[in-house]
C-alpha cells in the first residue's frame, strides 16, 4: 500500500490557491494519473487553461464555487463531480465564503512543471 497525505505532498501556491501534488507521474509506480488537492480561498481561482491531450475530473469536496468549461458555466458544490474533456478550456472559482477544496485528476498524467510556469506567468485578478 501506498499513502502520501497533503502535509507531505509539494505544494504549489497561486491564485488564492493551494495545490498539493498527491500522485504524478512515475510515484509509486503510476504511470497513467496525475491527483491534486486543491485549497481554494474565497475568491481564488484557477484561472481559465487548457490540456489538450489529458482528461480531467474536478472532485468539490467542500465550499462552492463557479466551474467554467468551454463556453459553460456551472456553480459547483461539495458532491459535485466535473468532466472535462481534452482540448476544453476550463476554470473554476471560489465564490462562497468559505475554501473551497476540490480533488482533481488527469490522464494520461499531464506535465506538472509545464502547467505550474503556465499558472506562474498569468496575471492574478
Amino acid at each position: 500500500m501506498h499513502t502520501i497525505s497533503i502535509n507531505d505532498a509539494p505544494i504549489n501556491r497561486r491564485g488564492g490557491q493551494e495545490s498539493y501534488l498527491l500522485l504524478k507521474e512515475g510515484q509509486f509506480g503510476s504511470h497513467n494519473l496525475v491527483v491534486t488537492w486543491v485549497d481554494c480561498q474565497p475568491g481564488g481561482e484557477q484561472q481559465m487553461h487548457v490540456h489538450e491531450t489529458e482528461e480531467q475530473v474536478y472532485v468539490i469536496v467542500r465550499g462552492s464555487g463557479l466551474m467554467k468549461t468551454g463556453d459553460e458555466e456551472q456553480e459547483v458544490s461539495a458532491g459535485t463531480l466535473i468532466f472535462v474533456p481534452p482540448g476544453n478550456p476550463h476554470a473554476i472559482r471560489n465564490t462562497g465564503p468559505e475554501i473551497l477544496t476540490f480533488v482533481s485528476a488527469a490522464s494520461p498524467p499531464m506535465d506538472i512543471d509545464a502547467l505550474n510556469d503556465y499558472f506562474a506567468y498569468k496575471p492574478q485578478r
